[in-house]
């Protein structure tokens, strides 16, 4: 198998805090790789990394094979970035700011402009002063400006940002384009994740600087990822019954829903309507549900064992 990036016990330290602990990551070439974690998870730290712009203070990064240094120009070359919010020269017009960024880069194709701001829908703007774009537009002409000199590595934090759902769309088909067609290796952080369950490839999760799963999608997939979800009168009887009576170990109270999700299968659902019965707790309703990537995730940010 190739790797397009490979981490090895990568770490960063703040003030002698860990903010990046020992993380192996594996990115295979060609794929779309999803980055999820909530914010202050250290996605952004660990990109910065990646792209030269941070110095680990342990571990190795091998990108193309080979171990990124101080003075890996050529290698940085072939990367291509959005590292948190893109920024831009505001007077300057969407091309001038393409020109300059060619420029800086070596790249000398002329009508490298033209198709990037044409791949991200930035039509009949190319003129008009950067101040004057709206968030979404400025989010796309920062994907152009990361695209532009066709990169064989693709790092890209939190791109959807300020995009309505209809530019959420076309940034997705934009990316399974660059992959598919292009043969770019994509990194994508974000934190909606029913975009990442559309596009991804592997999904890799990282909470409090550790990466607590790195697995292609349809293995996540095919987990025994089922459960039943419980709304009952009395949440706080319900609880003791379920983990003093039934011996459950391996379910959680979601408050914002207002339901149990119980992810164990040592009892079935009419040992549950049974027990709940017995000690007069109302059931308002009990039924099976296929998990989310959603679910998946919440799951692991709260440390609930993740069953499969």
């Amino acid at each position: 198998m190739t790797y397009m990036l490979r981490t090895r016990q990568l770490t960063k330290l703040y003030g002698g805090v860990e903010v990046v602990s020992k993380v192996n990551m594996n990115v295979r070439r060609g794929e779309i790789y999803g980055f999820l974690g909530p914010n202050g998870a250290g996605k952004t730290t660990l990109m910065k990394m990646i792209t030269g712009l941070v110095r680990p203070t342990e571990g190795e990064i091998e990108i193309m094979g080979e171990k990124l240094q101080t003075q890996s120009y050529e290698m940085l070359k072939k990367i291509g970035s959005i590292i948190e919010y893109p920024r831009f020269y505001e007077r300057l017009s969407a091309e001038q700011n393409l020109e300059l960024h060619c420029e800086y880069m070596g790249y000398y194709k002329k009508e490298a402009i033209a198709e990037s701001l044409q791949l991200v829908n930035l039509v009949n703007v190319e003129k008009k002063p950067v101040k004057e774009f709206s968030l979404g537009m400025k989010q796309r002409l920062g994907i152009a400006r990361a695209i532009i000199t066709k990169p064989e590595f693709l790092i890209l934090d939190e791109p959807v940002n300020g995009l309505d759902p209809i530019g959420m769309h076309e940034i997705r088909d934009l990316f399974f384009k660059l992959s598919r067609q292009y043969g770019m290796t994509l990194i994508i952080s974000s934190h909606i994740l029913a975009e990442m369950e559309q596009i991804a490839d592997t999904i890799g999760v990282i909470r409090e600087g550790r990466l607590v799963v790195e697995a292609p999608l349809e293995d996540i997939r095919n987990k025994q990822t089922d459960h039943l979800e419980l709304m009952v009168s009395n949440h706080t009887g319900a609880a003791f019954v379920l983990e003093n009576e039934l011996n459950l170990t391996n379910f959680r109270w979601r408050e914002d829903k207002g339901v149990f999700q119980i992810y164990d299968h040592k009892v079935n659902q009419s040992d549950i309507v049974e027990a709940m019965v017995r000690r007069r707790i109302r059931i308002d309703s009990i039924y099976q549900r296929n998990q989310s990537l959603e679910d998946y995730f919440l799951q692991l940010m709260e440390g609930v064992e993740v069953n499969g």
